[in-house]
């Protein structure tokens, strides 16, 4: 019996065949993916939970991403885990080291990124998946990680 997140790879890997395509994949997504947990991160923060100096409207969002990766594979999750850890570190090591606010620097990389995706999928010739369903938004940094861990003989 195939399990549902091996056959979600499989339909994400199918329209993404394209050497060129599959190249733009692993910039862009990491990259899409870490601009939006820069926007999310970016997002204020209300005067009624500025008490929690720790709290940041990412750390719910991420509690979600990461429960959905652990309810599709938990060996996926700790490598997601590890991801958003360095997508955290970026943007504090942005936050201390550039002056143009962290959104607008996130949503300009944000849309170039997502020029990169659709310019790939122009060059496959088939539509991203997640027209299919929105879905697969989380499954493309899954699509790459799991090829990390094939390279190096985790199981997933």
């Amino acid at each position: 019996m195939t399990r549902k997140i091996d056959a979600l790879l499989l339909e994400y890997g199918e329209s993404h065949q394209n050497p060129t395509n599959k190249a733009v994949h692993w910039i862009c997504v990491p990259t899409i993916f870490w601009t939006i947990t820069a926007l999310v991160w970016s997002i204020p923060v209300p005067q009624a939970l500025q008490s929690m100096p720790e709290f940041n409207w990412l750390m719910p969002v991420l509690v979600g991403v990461v429960l959905y990766y652990l309810i599709s594979s938990w060996q996926l999750a700790i490598g997601i885990v590890v991801f958003v850890a360095a997508c955290v570190w970026g943007i504090t090591f942005y936050e201390v080291n550039f002056t143009l606010p962290l959104w607008q620097f996130a949503l300009g990389v944000f849309v170039i990124a997502w020029i990169g995706q659709f310019w790939g999928h122009k060059i496959e010739g088939k539509k991203p998946s997640f027209f299919k369903d929105v879905q697969f938004l989380l499954i493309g940094p899954a699509w790459l990680l799991h090829f990390l861990y094939k390279r190096f003989g985790i199981r997933y």
